[in-house]
Order: C-alpha cells, then structure tokens, then sequence
C-alpha cells in the first residue's frame, strides 16, 4: 500500500518498486488519479490499447497513473491518451522500439490549437527544460511503455546507448513561425485540429548554417549531415525528421521552395555510386552481398544508390526560436520493417 500521509516514503516505495525513470515522481493517490479520469471525460476501465511487448492493459485508469506520476495536469489526458493509440499503431511497432539495441526512442510532435492551451513549447529551447506540458506529456508516455508495456531497460530495453531523450522527448511544432504548412495538415487533419505525431527517433544532430542566403546553400550543409547518419554508407534509409529552425525556413521559403521541392532535393543529393558503397578494409559497412552481385564489377560501378527510400521519408516540420539560423536532423529506427511516423487527432 502506498504511503500516502508520507509523500517523501512514497516516493521512495515507488523507485524501490521500479515504476519510475529513476527520478523522483508524483504518488498517484486515489485522489489524484480519479482527477485525470474525469478529466478524461471517459470511463476509467475502457481498455484504449495493449502495449508491447508485453502488451500491458492500457486502461484510462492506468494511463492515468501514469500521467500522475510523470506530473502532467489533469488537462493533458487527452494528449496522452493519443499518445498511447499513436504508439500502439503497428506501423509504429512499439513492440521493436521498445526492445532493440538501437538509440531510438519516441518523439511526440504536437500540432493545432492545443498548443497554445496548454502552453507546450514550439519555440526557443524547444528540446529543453523549461516547459511543464512538454516535459511531462513525453515523460508519461515513457513511463506508460516501462510499466504498462514491459519496457524495462536492461530487461526488455537493450539499447546499447539510449540517450536523454528517453525520459522525455516532446516538442510542439512552430506553426506560427513557418512558411508552410504543418504537419498535421499535410497528413490530412484540419488546421484547427490538434493532434499528437510519435516519431521514433534518436537524440537531435545539429546543423550550423550562419553564412548562406539561399535555399540550395542551407539544404546543402542539410544534406551534409543526413548523408551520415547511421553510417556514411548506409542505404534505404526511412522516415528521417528534418527540423528547421524558423529563420532557415524562412530563407528556404523565400527562393520559393516548398516541402516537396525540399524532400526532392535533398533525396536525389543524397546518391551515391555503388562504387562508393562496397565494403572494404577502410569500412566493412556498406550494401549488402546480395546487392553488389547485381552488378559485374560493384567496384566501377557508377549506378546511384540512394541514401533515403523515397523523397516522403523526408519528414520537415519547424521548430525552435526566431532567433539562430540552426537547424537539426534526427534520424529514425528505420531498419527494413521498422518504425513509421504516426499521427492521430487529440480527442476532447
């Protein structure tokens, strides 16, 4: 039974319990946690999904401890309640996330009105502290894969390296600031819609870009960084997300580009000759036995091998504060069969 006159002695039953991040959370008292259902406005025992890998019972009720321990408000239920349907998709596989040896972990990008109601950051410092909503929104969703899902690392969770985005990692989008339109609405939601987008991705590769003034030029130093993620010689690479900081966007926007103009640039810069991409003594990475044997001769060979599936792998939303002309790249889990972005509409 949780100490409930004791809040210090609760704290520590909890981490003794393993049921936290490995810092200090909220108990979820009986008190707190019927505040979120009804916050919810749903019943407490509706079942919204199981959660791989060990496909735990996502109740509201359990999301709802949850969200109490991370330190949401009551007001975020429904950002985390989508959250977990985002996750739970399978073009998302939970289920791989959760458990490989790679960095990834899930990135909540936030769009629509409910931003600015519930003051999550889009702006300056937008992957770090400062922010209630976003820190807790993405802590919730961590520990709702960890204590409903099974995600536990070093158990289940076997990354090699992990990385600090796997206590939280959550960012709205900088409507306001961009040029184009936004996520959501370039995947078919109304613009006065709010919906949550869960992204498995890695910690964010800055990109420095002060001197150039036209659109090919900051794509360039862009392209730069996303030929060697994972390694300089992968290939087929998936959904990769490109954040551009307003001030890049606004340059790019102002030689007239658009998103897709961006996304066909950048995928038919980033080829490389099957030549470039054998392995070798200087690195035993590269395309696999049973492309190379496509060809007669891999090590003359000139046919372009693209570093991104399709130009739609190439997700750019804008983020960040006015000021700074950095962007950012973070590449995705995207092994054949990984990890898609997933979107879903916040219901209130």
């Amino acid at each position: 039974m949780l100490h409930e006159a004791d809040p210090a002695e609760a704290i520590e039953q909890l981490y003794a319990q393993g049921v936290t991040d490995g810092l200090p959370v909220v108990p979820p008292t009986r008190a707190r946690v019927r505040v979120f259902v009804e916050a919810s406005g749903r019943p407490a025992d509706e079942l919204i999904a199981r959660l791989p890998p060990n496909f735990g019972r996502a109740t509201i009720e359990k999301i709802a401890i949850n969200a109490v321990l991370a330190g949401c408000r009551p007001e975020y239920m429904p950002v985390v309640i989508a959250g977990v349907e985002a996750i739970c998709e399978e073009a998302f596989d939970l289920h791989g996330v959760a458990a490989t040896t790679h960095f990834a972990s899930p990135l909540a990008i936030i769009n629509g009105p409910i931003r600015k109601e519930l003051e999550i950051n889009s702006g300056a410092n937008v992957f770090g502290q400062g922010w209630r909503a976003n820190a807790t929104i993405g802590r919730a969703l961590r520990l709702i894969m960890v204590n409903l899902g099974g995600a536990r690392p070093g158990v289940i969770s076997m990354s090699t390296l992990g990385h600090p985005g796997r206590y939280t990692y959550c960012i709205g989008e900088n409507e306001e600031e961009s040029p184009w339109e936004p996520l959501h609405v370039e995947r078919g939601f109304a613009p006065g819609e709010s919906t949550i987008a869960v992204f498995a991705g890695e910690a964010p590769h800055g990109v420095y870009d002060h001197r150039s003034r036209g659109a090919p030029q900051i794509l360039a130093s862009i392209a730069g960084s996303l030929a060697v993620i994972s390694n300089y010689r992968s290939t087929g690479w998936g959904d990769t997300l490109i954040v551009l900081s307003p001030e890049h966007a606004r340059t790019i926007a102002g030689d007239g580009w658009d998103k897709p103009r961006i996304r066909q640039w950048l995928w038919e810069r980033l080829q490389k000759p099957v030549r470039e991409l054998v392995p070798d003594a200087e690195c035993g990475e590269g395309l696999p036995e049973k492309v190379l044997a496509r060809y007669a001769d891999p090590a003359r060979e000139e046919t372009l091998i693209p570093k991104f599936r399709a130009p739609e792998n190439l997700i750019v939303v804008v983020a960040g504060g006015t000021a700074g002309r950095f962007s950012a790249v973070i590449p995705g889990w995207t092994f054949p069969g990984g990890s898609q972005l997933v979107i879903r509409k916040i219901q209130r």
